[in-house]
């Protein structure tokens, strides 16, 4: 018995030992990762990213397969993947700024763009393409190679000295086409009645949960914003391929864009080739012997490669304020715009004295009026101190435009999506559904008449919406007052020109609603400009969290790693579920654009 009493405690004071030095050597190997990860942070640049040396006859290699977000983050760590190091999102201010390095940099050679799609907005391509345009300045080549192009890599490909296709390729090139999913017929059998809001009669935001199709006042803004898109789109192409705008449209139109041989036939590309013969294309073009010497630098190391210094001794500042996604109340983060973090940003460089002009640099659909206004606050007092200007993205619309219309001057993309001033709010009633479908009943007890009002088990009384409906005219009415007051209009002038209805860039600034043409470097100049600074450096908010803070954030944060897997997942689809979470946190009234508009 003793012999087993001995082997017993023996046992678990083995085990005991084993896990606590088991634990001990993980924790010596953690905090060996820590300290290996620190030792590389500190020889990090000022950008959080390890500087690289670009090698003599180097060409920039631009593949954008990764997503295309308005600004980079300086943690290295931030979406890291061991796998594959050069994934992950990379910031249109990266993409900006290495263009305009590569132009003036003697090591690199030319740019080789070697893509198919580029799913972001068609305004965000549009900058890229004018700073490719820009680029070749430099009378560096620029090329573009392909197995298939689609519209938007097309567009931005149609830059190049050269377009190559493969044999087997295509060219995707068929006009602009929307399509909105109708929601009314499922609503109907599921017996939920969605209660709906609003004043414009172009807000269609609303319209999938009443029509089963779009109305006639939905079909006329799409097309007429769709036209002017694709208008300037072919245009683009036209000048760059000498190609006439009649030309393409009959390409559109008889589909006669088929094959590889065609888009050769009607010179959409210049030569097709497989992709050994464009590597030794690109050899003669680098004067290598063969393929294997060319020097490629990716978009995403060449972040990485030195700038020349360019840091001017002045105190004088103009400090870019991002504003990207969706507005809501609070903090928010880089992808939606909390109006806590965005006013205290807008704060900031309003308090500084050393900061001399303000940019704010909007790529929203809107959200929430509330929230809205409090930024929309924020601006007006910036602009009693000191010039701001509002530099548009990809869209810029209803909420989006809310905070941008107190600016001194607003500079956007001719195809931007903008405008869409009006205001609704939908609130289901569930009722019947609870009880027709489920069997459940809900009963209910208030201290007053109204205390369960927009209560999603009941329907709203007809005094309720009347009150609803006036509270609806009340922010509808501050709005377009407000945009008035910003573009020197009355507010019957803006109600002609609002009513929710969308706008393009270019019949933005035909009626009124935009300034002038160009991207942030525009806008940033134009600050200069009001600002009358000839030296000046540059500032960029909402402050990005310091890299280890955020590498521990994203450690303990599970529905970040929760929304990181399902960006992986999802791939493109990922947008769709991002729209839908974002519906689900709607509260009050809206000023918000009801769909993304994405050039493929």
């Amino acid at each position: 018995m003793n012999n087993f009493w001995s082997s017993f405690w023996g046992s678990i004071v083995g085990f005991i030992v084993a896990n606590i030095v088991s634990s001990i050597i993980g924790l010596f190997i953690f905090f060996m990762i820590i300290g290996s990860m620190i030792g590389n942070i500190s020889n990090l640049s000022d950008n959080g990213k390890k500087p690289i040396r670009v090698k003599s006859n180097s060409v920039l290699h631009i593949t954008f397969d990764e997503q295309i977000v308005e600004r980079g983050s300086n943690n290295p760590f931030k979406h890291f993947n061991f796998a594959n190091p050069e994934s992950g999102p990379i910031g249109l201010n990266e993409i900006l700024s290495n263009l305009e390095k590569a132009k003036n940099d003697e090591n690199i050679k030319g740019i080789y763009l070697d893509i198919s799609s580029i799913p972001t907005g068609i305004a965000t391509l549009e900058e890229i393409r004018n700073a490719i345009l820009d680029f070749k300045e430099s009378k560096k080549f620029v090329v573009a190679y392909s197995e298939g192009y689609t519209q938007g890599a097309y567009y931005l490909a149609s830059v190049a000295d050269k377009i190559y296709l493969n044999p087997e390729g295509l060219v995707d090139f068929k006009g602009l086409s929307r399509q909105t999913m109708f929601f009314k017929n499922l609503l109907d059998k599921l017996d939920v009645n969605m209660q709906i809001f609003r004043h414009g009669k172009f807000k269609s935001a609303t319209e999938p949960y009443f029509l089963d199709k779009m109305s006639p006042a939905n079909r006329e803004q799409t097309m007429t914003y769709m036209n002017s898109i694709w208008n300037y789109i072919l245009e683009g192409i036209s000048d760059q391929r000498n190609i006439s705008v009649e030309e393409l449209n009959r390409y559109a139109d008889n589909m006669l864009i088929t094959n590889g041989e065609s888009a050769l036939k009607y010179k959409l590309v210049d030569q097709l080739a497989y992709k050994d013969e464009m590597l030794d294309i690109l050899a003669g073009l680098m004067a290598e012997k063969s393929p294997e010497k060319i020097n490629y630098v990716t978009m995403r190391k060449y972040i990485r490669a030195p700038e020349k210094d360019e840091f001017s001794r002045t105190k004088n500042k103009i400090a870019v304020v991002y504003a990207t996604g969706s507005i809501e109340s609070g903090e928010g983060d880089d992808e939606t715009i909390g109006s806590e973090r965005i006013s205290e940003a807008i704060r900031e460089a309003r308090k500084d004295t050393n900061v001399r002009a303000i940019v704010l640099r909007v790529n929203s659909p809107g959200g929430s009026s509330l929230a809205s206004d409090v930024i929309w606050r924020e601006m007006m007092l910036a602009k009693k101190a000191k010039p701001v200007v509002v530099s548009m993205g990809d869209v810029a619309a209803s909420g989006g435009y809310y905070i941008s219309c107190a600016a001194d001057a607003i500079v956007a993309h001719p195809n931007t999506i903008t405008g869409s001033i009006g205001v609704f709010g939908v609130f289901p009633n569930m009722e019947k559904l609870l009880s027709n479908k489920l069997g459940i009943t809900v009963d209910t007890v208030n201290t007053n008449k109204h205390s369960d009002i927009l209560s999603p088990y009941r329907a709203v009384a007809k005094e309720e919406g009347e009150v609803i409906q006036k509270w609806i005219e009340e922010v509808y009415t501050d709005f377009i007052t407000k945009v008035g007051q910003g573009r020197n209009m009355t507010p019957a002038q803006v109600d002609s020109i609002g009513q929710g209805r969308v706008w393009s860039g270019i019949d933005g600034k035909q009626i009124g609603l935009v300034d002038a043409f160009g991207g942030i470097k525009d806008a940033i100049a134009l600050a200069a400009k009001k600002a009358h600074l000839k030296e000046y450096n540059r500032m960029d908010l909402p402050k990005q969290k310091e890299p280890f803070e955020e590498f521990f954030n994203e450690i303990l944060d599970k529905d970040a790693a929760v929304e990181k897997k399902l960006k992986q997942e999802l791939g493109t689809s990922y947008e769709n579920f991002r729209q839908l979470k974002n519906a689900m946190k709607f509260k009050g009234v809206q000023m918000r654009l009801p769909y993304d508009i994405v050039i493929y």
